[in-house]
């Protein structure tokens, strides 16, 4: 069995599920696992990863990916789930700004939101229904869009700049 970390008493004596190791040390890793000495100020390899193209994008992708899985199974209600899918929105669309996206990854840490948001909202006796498995989905595509959306933008600019200079 694997081992867990509890962050939310249980209620009424009941036993609460828990996150998972894995999960926190993942997201602490990527989002907040470097504190700036003398500050309060924390950051994760993701900002350093979404310096090298592709990297980063995929590092965060697939634990965003990871992350909304955890929920779905964990029962996290609906609403949720949809917040959890603003959060990876929010990400991909800033991050693949150049220079600008780098500098948002210090900021905004959607993997560190959404455990959060798990971790605060999750309720065992709900059972995930076809929107819940809809929206993961939708939220599936993003953290897939961030991999591929810097494959496809290189594929481009590499044609565009093979036209221009090279015929």
């Amino acid at each position: 069995m694997p081992q867990t970390k509890d962050h939310k008493a249980a209620p009424k004596g009941d036993i609460k599920q828990q996150t998972p190791d894995w999960a926190e040390g993942l997201v602490r890793f990527l989002d907040d696992g470097i504190r700036v000495p003398f500050t309060d100020f924390r950051f994760g390899f993701d900002a350093l990863l979404g310096l090298l193209p592709v990297a980063g994008d995929a590092a965060t992708g697939l634990t965003a990916a990871a992350i909304l899985g955890l929920a779905l199974k964990q029962g996290v209600p609906t609403i949720i789930l949809l917040r959890m899918v603003g959060n990876i929105a929010v990400d991909t669309l800033l991050g693949m700004i150049p220079v600008v996206g780098d500098a948002f990854d210090l900021f905004y840490k959607s993997n560190r939101r959404n455990l959060d948001l798990i971790e605060r909202f999750r309720d065992e006796d709900a059972e995930a229904g076809a929107a819940d498995y809809a929206i993961v989905g939708v939220g599936f595509l993003l953290a897939v869009a961030m991999v591929a959306l810097p494959f496809a933008l290189f594929y481009v600019l590499g044609h565009a700049i093979v036209r221009a200079f090279g015929g």
